[in-house]
């Protein structure tokens, strides 16, 4: 199968818009070899699962299938938040990523894909969120750990608003500490939904990790800069 006829395949799976699997052949291949590329993987084939088909497994959820606004943290080389803009074409995508040159990557691919429902957020989550943000939902990929994700994602969301982290399997200890910073964070305990064995082709075992906001998020939160990642809130520590 090539990789054309994988994206088709994809689009077929989550009924996505017409000339959606065009778009994400032509955004992998952007991705893989255009010259502000900050992808490591280089093999279409292996690319394709990787990037495209793991970004839309969070498909799979109705928190994002219908969400009308998304921020995306820590979007890097551009995954899943890209995917997404494509895939949702009615919702409104932020990307959020810190590291300028990374955002500037994301610019440049949004503007040569012609995606006028994103736009990109050069700063660091915790100053971005000083002012209420209401984003129906909240994703991201391999950037922290889920009690860290919940303290970055907790202000940006709309009370009923979700977090839906992509994850490798959580050691007892991950979900230990995830499940107190949910409830310090006036967010729902975070739940693990398999992604589809038959969706990304050669993974290992994928995991979304979902959390709903319940009330407003106290006012100490987001703390300042770094301090989530230096002193994140764990069920040992208080």
């Amino acid at each position: 199968m090539t990789v054309a006829e994988r994206c088709r395949e994809l689009t077929d799976r989550f009924e996505l818009p017409p000339r959606s699997a065009e778009k994400l052949n032509a955004l992998l291949k952007f991705v893989i070899t255009g010259p502000s590329s900050l992808t490591n993987v280089r093999d279409p084939a292996a690319a394709v699962e990787l990037h495209i088909a793991d970004s839309l497994a969070g498909l799979e959820l109705p928190q994002l299938r219908n969400a009308a606004t998304v921020a995306d943290l820590g979007s890097g080389g551009g995954f899943p938040g890209l995917v997404l803009a494509i895939a949702l074409p009615d919702a409104q995508l932020t990307l959020v990523e810190s590291a300028a040159r990374k955002a500037d990557f994301l610019r440049e691919t949004a503007d040569a894909m012609t995606l006028d429902n994103v736009s990109v957020v050069s700063e660091r989550a915790e100053l971005w969120a000083l002012e209420a943000r209401e984003q129906d939902a909240v994703t991201s990929r391999a950037l922290a750990s889920t009690s860290i994700l919940l303290e970055y994602s907790a202000p940006l969301l709309r009370v009923g608003g979700s977090l839906i982290a992509w994850k490798g399997s959580l050691s007892e200890e991950e979900s230990s500490d995830a499940d107190f910073a949910a409830s310090e964070l006036q967010m729902s305990p975070p739940l693990a939904t398999d992604v589809s064995d038959d969706l990304v082709r050669g993974a290992d075992r994928r995991q979304l990790i979902v959390s709903e906001k319940l009330a407003a998020t106290p006012d100490r939160y987001p703390r300042r800069p770094g301090i989530a990642k230096k002193r994140p809130l764990a069920a040992n520590k208080g």
